[in-house]
């Protein structure tokens, strides 16, 4: 039977590998380390890809059991950035030529049971490298190190190699059916393969429980896994995603010799010539793309964090839909994605560059490394196999299809491009529009775009560079932000050929010199880099029904806009309707319908008018309230400088039939929406869901000033490796809400068995920031105290436990 045995501790590292280190030579410059690790920590901006570029090495010194002999021993690492070489006592055994992908050494004839070995990886994260995605500029930083957890698998002489589990669901019937194909090593012939569905507890930490009651199917074959049908079986869906858990045996001579346990998701995944169908029903695929950096440890992130980007995704943003630009991700991320329902879009490391022969052939290995290593993933429903907007290359890419293809007939393939009515060899046509520029339409028809309409088609990316925005950008610009991506959706929802979109991109990120600002950030995403949003953010975010979403896009401090103006004011709100205050004068109540973007179910909505009936203490005949309201309300949101023709001709029958002046408008711009020189008061907006109100939003002058701390998690686990949590930052008002101008330094200090990652002073940037603690190995209380200089300090209480073997 197949041992498990983690091996994140007790490594010694070195950022200069030398081959007397891969000995295990004495080096007193090597520093311990635990894996997940990053070859070099990195400041939050202003830096580039030189700091990580190096050749490094780790190693570990393993203690052989006398009772492996006759055993076969694996090393698998999850992944190495970018180019790794593994050793055993000096020789080497393997080489790896993928940053992104898993790989699996054998050790067995390197070990000799009852003796130690020093095995050491020379890792080199030079941007230099002839493989993907080198060889030209990359819109990403690519940190190296052993960024993933490694383990060794200790077989016996016949074992199990490979599982891939083919579930198809028949939702008409409700039936399903579970084909699998199983890579036997080892075994005699006669051998048989057994494989027991099981209901799948998802809050269970064991891999399965043998309970009679959960077993849903079985069977065994001689040499070939079993077909197995399922009268009844719970969909895997967006909404429920349900699982099952499939236990693979190696029967050999009646003994099961080697067992494999895989979770699967039935399910009927379809992209159609008029969009994706999930279990029969059409769905509009509506994602970000995501990067799977982080602050300071780059790619280095625990499982936690990993799981938590998913989290984020589904139950903050209210996505449906992810793509991992632009190379795999994580298995953690992947497995949360799984147990979510969150679908998944994800491809072969690269960016625009394709280069020689040994580049290509790397290219096609990757291709079937990314198939083999995450076909069993029910989220993912579409394999890219293109480099990301890259030229068309056909011999390439029909040798990155056929081996998708080969390896998993189930999922169709994309390519993810730039390019019109380029050759079209996948089976979905995945296309970037950037099309939108702020006038344009939010996309161009898939008629415009793909060589054949009979096809389906796909956004892959829209907005990013076309325009930035930081969370300290003025408001009118981080609300242009925001209704750009509201343009794009809406366009896109009034398409039904166009299967779905996702937009550029979840977080803004570390990124070369060619791109982003001149301090090395990306400032392309609908959150800051510790996951903080941006008003972008709600956009999407409205689309969950988890938690009331309401957010106003002003602060309504008139001396933000141009001729102190209001501005152009936006609802974003999960509710059905927002009831708006002046003080305590309802002003109008808004819904969904009073929005310009038609075509989305929870759009975001303008607030048009700042007077309601107030006029009517003016005594003005209707007819002419209603007309001193209308030109009030442009002038609040457009200014006064040039009216159009139909307000203008309401302005000059105002001064001809009522006669008033330019200083009468003047006098009641000031009283009902300037205050200038007076008393702002306060604003009030309220969501209303199903006749009650769920949040309220207040809006009135500065009058303090406090610090929020919110923690992902305040229970963090030292098991297989260390955890990890994030604490997002905010400085507030009286009213909570983000003081957008604040620019500042938070003071961390760490009690217990915690350390915080990165600086030990973080900074407020436009009034949001954050920071990372990690475990350090012990477990037990453990806090961290956040100050904010002149506030009272923040504390957070943690604890760290023992994970259960």
């Amino acid at each position: 039977m197949t041992e498990k045995i983690w091996l994140n501790d007790g490594w010694e590292f070195t950022e200069a590998w030398t081959e007397e280190f891969g000995r295990g030579a004495p080096c007193p410059a090597a520093a311990s380390v635990r894996l997940p690790h990053t070859c070099r920590e990195t400041p939050y901006d202003y830096f580039d890809e030189s700091i990580y570029q190096m050749v490094c090495g780790y190693r570990r010194r393993l203690s052989v059991p006398a009772d492996w002999a006759g055993k076969r021993v694996f090393l698998t690492l999850g992944a190495a950035g970018h180019r790794a070489e593994i050793y055993a006592d000096g020789k080497r055994l393997s080489e790896h030529r993928c940053g992104y992908t898993a790989f699996t050494t054998e050790l067995t004839d390197a070990l000799t049971p009852g003796e130690e070995t020093v095995l050491s990886v020379r890792v080199d994260s030079r941007e230099s490298l002839d493989q993907p995605p080198f060889g030209h500029v990359i819109d990403y930083m690519t940190y190296g190190g052993l960024y993933r957890e490694a383990w060794l698998e200790v077989r016996g002489p016949a074992y199990i190699a490979d599982v891939f589990l083919m579930p198809e669901a028949d939702p008409e019937t409700g039936g399903g059916t579970l084909r699998s194909q199983v890579e036997v090593a080892g075994a005699p012939a006669g051998y048989t393969i057994r494989q027991t569905v099981f209901t799948c507890y998802e809050t269970a930490e064991e891999p399965y429980l043998a309970a009679e009651d959960r077993i849903v199917a079985s069977g065994e074959a001689e040499g070939q896994p079993p077909e197995l049908k399922l009268d009844r079986v719970g969909l895997w869906d967006i909404d429920s995603p349900v699982r099952y858990q499939v236990k693979t045996e190696l029967v050999v001579n009646g003994q099961t010799a080697d067992e494999v346990v895989t979770r699967v998701g039935f399910r009927r995944a379809e992209f159609r010539a008029d969009g994706f169908y999930l279990n029969g029903r059409r769905v509009k695929l509506t994602g970000l793309n995501r990067h799977q950096s982080w602050p300071y440890i780059g790619y280095a992130a625990p499982a936690s964090l990993q799981r938590l980007d998913a989290d984020i995704l589904k139950n903050e943003l209210g996505l449906n839909a992810v793509r991992t630009s632009h190379y795999p991700q994580s298995h953690h991320f992947i497995d949360r994605c799984d147990e979510l329902g969150l679908l998944v879009f994800t491809e072969i490391p690269g960016w625009q560059h394709i280069g020689g022969d040994a580049w290509k052939d790397q290219a096609v290995k990757n291709t079937e490394d990314m198939v083999r290593q995450y076909r069993n993933h029910p989220s993912i429903v579409l394999w890219g196999v293109r480099i990301n907007e890259s030229h068309d290359d056909d011999e390439l890419y029909r040798r990155t299809n056929a081996a998708a293809h080969a390896l998993d007939p189930t999922r169709p393939t994309g390519g993810v491009r730039y390019l019109k009515k380029s050759s079209f060899l996948e089976d979905v046509y995945t296309y970037n529009d950037f099309s939108h520029d702020g006038k344009a339409p939010g996309c161009e028809p898939k008629k415009n775009v793909t060589p054949d309409v009979s096809r389906p088609y796909l956004i892959s990316e829209y907005n990013g560079h076309m325009f930035p925005c930081k969370t300290f950008d003025p408001e009118e610009h981080r609300l242009e932000h925001a209704l750009r991506h509201a343009a794009v959706l809406d366009a896109a929802a009034a398409q039904p050929d166009i299967a779905g979109t996702f937009g550029w991109c979840m977080f803004d990120y570390n990124t070369h010199r060619d791109f982003g600002s001149g301090d090395r950030i990306c400032y392309h995403g609908v959150t800051d880099m510790f996951r903080n949003k941006k008003p972008a953010a709600d956009v999407y975010a409205v689309r969950q029904d988890g938690a009331p979403v309401l957010s106003v896009s002003s602060t309504m401090d008139i001396g933000e806009h141009p001729a102190g103006n209001r501005g152009r004011l936006f609802l974003f709100t999960n509710g059905d309707e927002v009831r708006f205050y002046k003080g305590d004068a309802l002003i109008r109540t808004y819904t969904h319908r009073d929005s310009p973007y038609k075509n989305l179910a929870r759009p975001p909505i303008e607030v048009d008018d700042l007077v309601g009936d107030l006029l009517e203490a003016e005594g003005f005949a209707p007819a002419q309230a209603r007309m001193v309201k209308d030109l009030l309300n442009h002038t609040a949101r457009f200014g006064s400088g040039r009216l159009p023709l139909s307000l203008a001709a309401k302005a000059a029958w105002l001064m001809l039939r009522y006669r008033m002046s330019f200083g009468d408008a003047y006098d009641l711009y000031q009283k009902y929406i300037g205050n200038w020189g007076g008393d702002a008061g306060e604003y009030r907006f309220e969501a209303v869901k199903d006749g009650t109100v769920v949040k309220t939003v207040r809006k009135a002058p500065m009058t303090e000033v406090s610090l929020t701390a919110r923690p992902s998690r305040t229970r963090l686990r030292e098991g297989t490796t260390w955890d990890a949590a994030l604490i997002r930052l905010a400085a507030v008002d009286q009213n909570g809400n983000v003081l957008p101008f604040y620019n500042g330094p938070v003071d961390l200090e760490t009690e217990g068995p915690v350390e915080v990652i990165g600086p030990k002073r973080a900074m407020l940037r436009g009034g949001l920031g954050g920071t990372l603690v990690r475990t350090t190995g012990d477990t037990g209380p453990a806090a961290l105290t956040l100050t904010l200089e002149g506030h009272a300090p923040v504390r957070l209480a943690l604890t760290v436990e023992r994970e259960e073997a």
